[in-house]
């Protein structure tokens, strides 16, 4: 993981966007699921998007990570601080995307715990779907 300062900021370089970002704690956790995604879980990095605003009803809201397989969203993946609960109220806030984004697998990552539910099985988890 490539990180840097500028003006007292630690900042984290996002392979697939291709730039540096501010390093929060969150963020941190997104790297870390990107960096398994391509290097052990071997998914391709052109079909990884990140940070990309949605349209949830009427409100703008902002994914972590999205996986596309076959031109479709295929996997969500909602990051939060290790310091955050993967409670009801995460779950509401990445069903409110999934509902927008009809992906097949959606999960929750604190660092902690990975949850992740396979919408075709309507199963709950604990790891990431393979992309074969």
């Amino acid at each position: 993981m490539k990180t840097k300062l500028i003006n007292n900021k630690e900042y984290i370089f996002d392979p697939v966007r291709r730039k540096y970002v501010v390093l929060t704690p969150e963020e941190w956790l997104r790297q870390q699921v990107l960096k398994h995604f391509v290097e052990i879980l071997k998914f391709p990095i052109s079909l990884i998007s990140v940070e990309k605003l949605i349209k949830v009803g009427e409100l703008r809201k902002r994914y972590d990570i999205l996986v596309f397989k076959n031109d479709k969203p295929w996997l969500l993946v909602e990051c939060k601080a290790e310091s955050i609960k993967l409670d009801k109220q995460v779950l509401k806030q990445t069903e409110s995307y999934v509902s927008s984004l009809q992906v097949n697998y959606f999960c929750l990552s604190n660092g902690h715990e990975i949850r992740c539910y396979d919408m075709l099985a309507n199963v709950w988890k604990d790891n990431f779907p393979s992309y074969e």
